[in-house]
């Protein structure tokens, strides 16, 4: 009998790595260096195109650069979360765009930004301004140009008069639901736009929609007496796609300037090719321990665990596929973040598991008891984690965005796994005769350690290191090095290209090219990038004076035979917008808003909430404190990794607030005495779970520290750094704070000592 178990189990845990073998084998295969991927890739990981245009408009103001900057981004959103919209040199806007090897595709699907005209159909004369060819298109009648339209009045609008065009849905009578385009003009403009369609619906006109140089619509007005508020639907479309493609022109048509292409090529992975296969295989030895070390823990339920983390990854990567979601840095943190959830889950489950049979339970009792008690504190967590993602996912931008959608999706496949594919596997092995209570484990009596006793020493321990890190910024800034170490994506610098005479890769040129540019320039976030798989190379580095970039320029030739007159620098302007930052920040402030009305729903008591929330700020206080004091530097993952310990820490929180909920059930009135015990007990029955949890999102980490190239080490670093704050916070200071607030503060806080 121990034998054929035996065998069960050693072929289910085969079955696990073949599972995520497969997978991985399956990425890596597609990962290959022609640039096809089976994932849609970022530029950070894949590279891609690289578009620059020229700005044609005179007399422009940097308030016009920054608004058709925001209309670029508005476009580049439509193809992926994960492009780069930037000012390079006097005049120029770069846009970057991921997963594409050919840039003229990409062109010809991007179009080029020129201005949109809202165009009568017959102008104050009676004239026909624009009729249909023999294949049905709308066109500009003979001898009829934009500037005539302009003069005579025929041109009602422009594109500045645009506030937002989105797709949607309208049921109409039938109940069917149709394809539209919802316009958005501004203030200014509804009184025009009143007067041009009350005219247009009383002659039975179509009013043209001209962008560049062709009309991408002629509606007619079907409102009689005009259409008021600034706002209109535009119907007839053919498709959900047809709507969402007119309304994307109508945005990047609002465009303040007028731009032509200057020049555009395909540029190499930033982090160079080697950071995928290092990250995946850091991913994958991972998994393997994470899988060993939950079978080494917990026996046959260990072995479930590992089943459930194989289907979570087969699930995660297949869903990244099916909805082409663009996977970068930042959404490979979501997915380490989802993994951290499943095995928590599992690990809450198991530990309730032992504990029911350490009350004399009978294993299968036990299974059933494990599930259903562990349920609310599983569900609390990963929809407060999930209640982040989505707020992140509505008001977020650009990376923002992608983190939120592969967190979503983690999450969601987190709790599958762990709720059915783990407990179906484990009752299947109990019916295949893992019977026996050894293989599941029993809870032993542990002391309750007295933690609200050394609450202010923990508290302490915190502030010291929170002040530590205001007083880092404060001597950095006032040696002007600045409060963090900034990178390029959040102040711009100096793009340098040049003829290198030769191809590289970029991993040859960290190694070879890129130290001897940060001995000139002392910086060490130096970014280069290749060029149309050719001889082309771009450094990005911090602003360069003249001198700086001359001595640059002198050594690349000398040293590496570069030709001289190719070398050309130009100013870059940071790839977060502002808007970008203002949208990451509001996201953030509106996730823990909804997060604490949540626990304060679920919980009944303000003081759970305040205190989650305010160990929450404390972690992202201490990794600030890090990356202040290491000089971590602060680039694109810097957001994400924030985000990124915000989920781990609420959920780690979350855990012990509901096994304190639970053992305070039928005590109404308590002493502080009695207060603190149930918080030590609470915290003392919850803390392997802590540790176990800690210790296998760190592996992952860990692993991608050692074995990942240096830009992955600069997301590694911070990330592992929230993540023990995060354990630290939920043990030592947020039941701590939740016990001071419930003596001291509420209607029904407990007076006597």
């Amino acid at each position: 009998m121990k034998k054929s178990r035996s065998a069960v189990i050693l072929a289910v845990v085969l079955v696990c790595l073949a599972l995520v073998g497969f997978f991985a084998y399956n990425v890596i295969r597609d990962t290959g260096k022609d640039g096809k991927n089976s994932i849609s890739l970022g530029l950070d990981l894949s590279g891609g195109v690289s578009i620059t245009y020229q700005i044609v408009t005179e007399d422009y103001s940097q308030t016009d650069v920054e608004d058709t900057k925001a209309k670029l981004e508005e476009r580049a959103s439509s193809y992926t979360t994960e492009y780069s919209v930037y000012q390079s040199g006097e005049g120029r806007i770069t846009v970057e765009i991921p997963g594409a090897d050919d840039p003229y595709e990409v062109l010809e699907e991007l179009g080029k930004p020129g201005s949109l005209y809202f165009i009568s159909q017959t102008d104050s004369e009676g004239n026909t301004n624009f009729t249909r060819n023999a294949q049905g298109q709308t066109v500009l009648s003979d001898g009829v140009t934009i500037d005539k339209l302009t003069e005579n009045g025929s041109v009602v609008l422009d594109g500045k008069a645009v506030v937002d065009a989105k797709a949607g849905y309208d049921s109409e009578d039938s109940g069917k639901a149709k394809a539209i385009v919802q316009l958005t003009l501004t203030d200014e403009a509804a009184d025009t736009w009143y007067e041009v369609t009350k005219e247009a619906y009383e002659k039975n006109e179509a009013i043209g929609i001209y962008y560049d140089d062709h009309f991408i619509s002629a509606p007619t007005v079907s409102q009689k007496g005009g259409i008021s508020g600034g706002t209109c639907q535009i119907t007839g479309m053919e498709s959900y796609e047809a709507a969402e493609n007119l309304a994307t022109f109508i945005r990047v048509g609002a465009i303040t300037l007028e731009l032509e292409e200057l020049e555009s090529s395909v540029v190499g992975a930033q982090l160079g090719s080697a950071a995928l296969s290092t990250s995946l295989k850091a991913a994958i030895i991972g998994i393997i321990l994470i899988m060993l070390f939950m079978i080494i823990m917990y026996g046959i339920s260990g072995v479930a665990a590992s089943v459930a983390l194989a289907c979570y990854v087969a699930i995660v990567v297949s869903l990244i596929q099916a909805f082409e979601i663009t996977l970068t840095l930042p959404g490979i943190a979501g997915i380490i973040l989802g993994i951290g959830m499943a095995v928590d889950a599992n690990v809450i489950t198991f530990a309730r598991i032992r504990e029911e049979i350490a009350n004399g339970k009978s294993v299968k009792v036990a299974i059933k008891e494990g599930y259903n008690k562990a349920f609310s504190a599983i569900l609390d967590g990963n929809v407060t984690t999930f209640i982040a993602a989505l707020v992140l996912m509505l008001l977020g931008s650009g990376t923002v965005k992608g983190f939120a959608y592969t967190l979503m999706i983690s999450i969601l496949a987190s709790m599958f796994t762990a709720l059915v594919v783990a407990r179906w596997v484990m009752y299947s092995l109990y019916t295949l005769g893992c019977k026996n209570e050894k293989l599941y484990g029993r809870a032993k009596e542990r002391k309750t350690f007295n933690f609200i006793k050394h609450r202010f020493v923990y508290f302490g321990i915190s502030i010291a290191v929170i002040v530590a890190g205001f007083v880092g910024m404060a001597a950095y800034s006032a040696n002007h090095k600045g409060i963090l170490n900034f990178g390029l994506e959040f102040v711009g610098g100096t793009s340098t290209t040049v003829d290198m005479g030769e191809e590289y890769t970029v991993e040859e040129l960290e190694e070879k090219v890129v130290p001897s540019i940060r001995e000139i320039t002392g910086d060490a976030n130096v970014q280069a990038n290749t060029v149309d798989n050719g001889t082309k190379v771009v450094f990005k580095t911090r602003t360069l004076t003249s001198d700086e970039s001359q001595e640059m320029g002198k050594m690349l030739v000398d040293k590496f035979k570069a030709d001289e007159s190719s070398i050309e620098s130009q100013s870059i302007s940071s790839t977060i917008s502002n808007e970008m930052r203002k949208d990451a920040i509001l996201a953030v402030i509106v996730a823990c808003i909804f997060m604490l009305l949540y626990i304060w729903f679920r919980f009944k008591d303000l003081r759970f909430a305040s205190s989650a929330i305010i160990a929450l700020v404390h972690d992202v206080l201490v990794v600030l404190t890090a990356y202040a004091l290491i000089r971590i530097s602060v680039g694109n993952t810097f957001i994400a990794c924030m985000l990124t310990i915000v989920g781990y820490s609420i959920n780690d929180t979350i855990v012990i607030f509901d096994r304190i909920r639970e053992n305070m059930k039928g005590r109404s009135r308590m002493t502080r005495g009695e207060l603190a015990e149930v918080a030590n007990k609470s915290l003392t029955q919850t803390l392997s779970r802590t540790i176990n949890t800690s210790i296998t999102t760190i592996i992952m980490i860990l692993l991608l520290y050692i074995m990942g190239v240096s830009s992955i080490r600069e997301f590694a670093l911070p990330l592992l750094v929230g993540m023990i704050c995060g354990s630290y916070s939920s043990i030592f200071i947020a039941t701590e704070l939740w016990y001071i607030m419930k003596c001291r503060l509420g209607k029904n806080r407990i007076k006597e000592s």
